[in-house]
């Protein structure tokens, strides 16, 4: 089974982009974020013709998140558990009916900047909510696969230049304090896990030349119960993505868990 994650920033925008790499990339399930329209108005029709199952979780405009999948969906959850004031749609679950089933969920985590202020409040209280939700969850001993645009950098080398980004709320210790956090409750990343070699990124920025001059960063992940983490075979970083015409400035991470 194939897990991709990948922030499209503006699915209308980039339609013609998004069908080329999806049926590239032939994940069996995707995470969309930044789809920026609502539920009713996400494209249903050209992305079932590509053979997937869609829930969605859209607004007007900004943030919105969506689950792709070849596989039947069930016990679908819109909005982060325990965090029911939010209203950013920037979480969707589902539970996935493959052979072996596994329990997905999609996030777009706050950006944060400017930091400090509410904004880096709001996504330290984003973080902990979504720790809350990871250990319930745990609890259930389950394949559990929590994959998004986490806005989180969370090594030195996982930026081209952690001189610029040292004091961004993507890079800040208490940001990376509490990714960990996430980590230490029994989940591992998967990129780390199976790959884990410095200065490979998943977004560049589409200012100064960022994709050209390779002056990216890693913020996009998937975190995995020990049940899945057990299944993994490897991880993809697509980057290709970001060379296409009208690309998104994120590209896809893909994870493989064995059937």
């Amino acid at each position: 089974m194939k897990i991709a994650t990948w922030n499209v920033n503006s699915i209308k925008a980039r339609m013609a982009t998004v069908l080329d790499v999806l049926k590239t990339i032939d994940a069996d399930v995707i995470c969309l974020q930044e789809i920026k329209c609502e539920t009713e108005n996400f494209p249903y029709m050209e992305i079932e013709e590509l053979g997937y199952n869609c829930a969605v979780h859209g607004q007007k405009s900004y943030n919105g998140v969506a689950l792709l999948s070849r596989y039947p969906l069930e016990d679908i959850v819109t909005g982060l558990p325990g965090n029911e004031d939010d209203d950013q749609a920037r979480y969707i679950e589902a539970l996935v009916l493959a052979d072996r089933p596994v329990r997905v969920g999609g996030l777009y985590l706050p950006n944060g900047n400017p930091a400090p202020g509410p904004k880096y409040d709001y996504k330290l209280g984003w973080m902990k909510h979504l720790k809350a939700h990871a250990e319930a969850q745990l609890k259930l001993e389950e394949a559990f696969v929590l994959a998004g645009d986490y806005n989180v950098i969370p090594r030195d080398e996982d930026c081209w230049d952690i001189a610029v980004w040292r004091d961004d709320a993507l890079a800040l210790p208490t940001t990376r304090a509490a990714f960990r956090e996430l980590k230490w409750l029994g989940l591992t990343e998967a990129y780390e896990a199976a790959d884990g070699r410095a200065h490979e990124y998943s977004f560049w920025d589409y200012q100064a030349g960022a994709w050209q001059k390779g002056h990216g960063i890693r913020i996009d992940h998937l975190l995995l119960s020990p049940q899945a983490a057990d299944r993994l075979e490897g991880v993809e970083i697509y980057k290709k993505a970001r060379g296409l015409e009208k690309p998104s400035d994120h590209v896809p991470v893909i994870a493989t868990l064995t059937d």
